[in-house]
């Protein structure tokens, strides 16, 4: 059930990355940043006051948020700074960079993260699973090669940079998210860390984006913003409670997740008529395979 929960998040997580871009293109990176943290806590929110009710959410809904004091909450707030500090750099990266190679370089992310699983969480993977590994890592140099036909060195682009620091984080947030879910409730998590979120937003906004907003680049309204927010928050439900099984595995999770390059892929090339497709799709098709294997050594 995990693996499905983890492939169904991967999905969501493709049309997530498709109105980021769309809601990024000319516009200004921290306010929709902001916005999507506002309405992410809003879906969220209700569930909160509900669970904290009498006669509201039942404690066994798999939507009820348990109550919990500040010696819990503290672990949650340093998700919240985590997850946040991934999405400035991710969102940066995602405006100034073709999401055809913001989306497989975010497909080798899990490889952090399989690193940090066996040496933290004991986890080992089998035959077929270290294929799909392998076949991820050879794919983000193929990448490297398909950027440089569109100007994009990847050694001196800071807007990579930014990417690959996104995906650092990122990596980061995937143990933690382990550790977290072998002891809290998955709806506590994800609805308190979406709140926290919007209290360290208004200070980055207020400090580093108000008093610029006049020489950079202008901020616009678009719809894409309320998109980015459900997509990312059904992704994160399915997330979590994939988490939340005993025999989950966050290196076999992390990996699934980041074939959602498949739906970024797709759409870059139908709606943003990125270039080099054909290079890049060789990258695509390796990821493809990567999943399978890691598919048939998970069964």
């Amino acid at each position: 059930m995990w693996l499905l929960l983890a492939f169904t998040s991967a999905a969501l997580l493709g049309f997530y990355d498709v109105f980021k871009k769309k809601a990024l293109h000319d516009n200004a990176v921290l306010p929709v940043l902001g916005l999507n943290t506002i309405f992410s806590s809003l879906i969220f929110l209700p569930f909160i006051v509900l669970s904290y009710i009498d006669g509201g959410i039942s404690s066994q809904s798999m939507f009820y948020v348990p109550q919990a004091g500040w010696e819990v909450h503290k672990f949650i707030l340093l998700k919240s700074v985590i997850v946040l500090s991934s999405w400035i750099f991710g969102y940066f990266g995602m405006k100034h960079l073709p999401i055809t190679i913001v989306g497989p370089i975010n497909a080798t992310r899990p490889v952090m993260v399989l690193v940090g699983a066996m040496l933290i969480f004991g986890e080992r993977l089998n035959l077929y699973q270290w294929i799909g590994v392998l076949l991820a890592i050879f794919s983000f140099f193929l990448l490297s090669r398909s950027g440089k036909k569109e100007g994009i060195d990847f050694s001196k682009n800071k807007w990579i940079l930014f990417i690959v620091l996104a995906a650092i984080t990122g990596a980061i947030s995937g143990l933690y998210d382990k550790y977290l879910m072998k002891q809290l409730h998955p709806m506590l998590v994800q609805s308190w860390y979406n709140i926290y979120q919007v209290f360290i937003m208004c200070p980055i906004l207020a400090l580093l984006w108000w008093p610029k907003r006049k020489t950079t680049t202008p901020f616009r309204w678009s719809w894409a913003i309320i998109f980015i927010s459900i997509f990312l928050c059904a992704a994160d439900f399915a997330y979590f409670y994939a988490l939340s099984y005993q025999d989950s595995m966050i290196s076999i999770v992390s990996m699934v997740r980041r074939s959602s390059v498949i739906v970024s892929f797709a759409v870059g090339a139908m709606v943003f008529r990125e270039k080099n497709l054909r290079s890049k799709a060789i990258d695509l098709v390796l990821i493809l395979i990567g999943m399978i294997f890691l598919y048939i050594g998970t069964r």
